[in-house]
């Protein structure tokens, strides 16, 4: 990892811990939950934080004079000519967060081009952050993590869920079916980057979604390739949207999205 990069991970790290920090002290605040469900994608949940927490991110990352494509913001473009990109959510994970349902996420990733670079994942409320990408190896709190070992799918564990741009057809809900079938037991978290994490920690042995935005899962998949994971990412039906799976490289990655 050469200088340049090193200096944009430790950035990322301390960006997203003092985005953590500034989540849960709004989580202590009267009012803190405030949301509305987006006009462009009814499903979709935005909530007063998400845009408290992007400000805070944008502000510590637009220095570098990188592009940055954001969650609420779009693509923010730097002052260099760089091929690299952060990509950034500042919740990943709203309605967990909204309604107290389970653990989300703040979420950067450095990008060259189409190439995870790194990704660094806080987890919310107290999960710690997790770092890592190839060629780096991957970390939570400093451990290491590392995929599963287990092949078989019938012994194994599938991280899923439905996105909001996910269209409920015949053919999308069987192919839906047909993955979940394939294995043991299915989770949904609610938070494609704790998916994913749960991949890279030998949690779960596999992870699929379709139509996932890519500020959803660019963190996610840098550590999951950090880890010793594969990942196999295919270009959605909607802008900045994939089909994307992941695994511990014991599996068929070709039918996600089929």
């Amino acid at each position: 990892m050469n200088g340049e990069i090193n200096s944009l991970l430790e950035l990322s790290k301390l960006t997203a811990g003092l985005a953590l920090d500034k989540l849960n002290e709004i989580d202590r605040q009267q009012n803190s939950k405030n949301y509305i469900f987006s006009s462009d994608v009814p499903r979709e949940m935005k909530a007063a934080a998400d845009v408290i927490i992007e400000n805070l991110i944008l502000e510590k990352l637009i220095p570098t004079g990188i592009d940055i494509l954001s969650e609420e913001g779009g693509l923010l473009k730097g002052s260099g000519k760089s091929s690299l990109k952060f990509i950034v959510d500042p919740i990943d994970g709203t309605v967990n967060y909204v309604r107290g349902i389970a653990k989300c996420a703040i979420s950067i990733a450095l990008f060259d081009g189409d190439k995870a670079i790194f990704g660094v994942i806080a987890t919310f409320p107290k999960g710690g952050i997790a770092w890592g990408g190839r060629g780096i190896g991957s970390f939570l709190e400093g451990a290491a993590l590392s995929v599963s070992s287990i092949c078989e799918e019938k012994k194994s564990v599938l991280c899923t869920g439905f996105p909001s741009r996910f269209n409920f057809d015949s053919d999308s809900m069987k192919s839906q079916i047909n993955l979940m079938s394939r294995f043991g037991k299915t989770r949904m978290l609610g938070s494609a980057s704790q998916s994913l994490l749960q991949v890279a920690k030998g949690a779960v042995e596999y992870y699929a979604e379709s139509e996932i935005m890519l500020w959803d899962v660019a963190a996610g998949i840098a550590i999951v390739e950090g880890a010793g994971g594969r990942v196999l990412k295919r270009k959605g039906l909607s802008e900045n949207s994939y089909d994307v799976a992941a695994d511990n490289t014991m599996f068929d990655l070709t039918t996600i999205g089929s």
